[in-house]
């Protein structure tokens, strides 16, 4: 089973709380405002900031 998209409706950056965009990869979600990856892991996002991995150093950062 996949990440279900439509969470990314409700879901919101806990930082800064806004939208989100999920990776090419389907393996994180985006937050371009803070430059910001939530990896997701085994269909669930981890949404902590502090688990967050910072939009250049994620390695496969290819936004849909």
């Amino acid at each position: 089973m996949a990440f279900n998209k439509d969470l990314l409706d409700i879901l919101a950056c806990p930082k800064c709380k806004g939208d989100l965009e999920l990776t090419q990869k389907e393996d994180g979600l985006i937050c371009h405002a803070c430059e910001l990856v939530y990896p997701i892991q085994e269909e669930i996002p981890v949404m902590l900031i502090e688990e967050a991995v910072s939009l250049d150093k994620w390695p496969q950062t290819n936004a849909g």
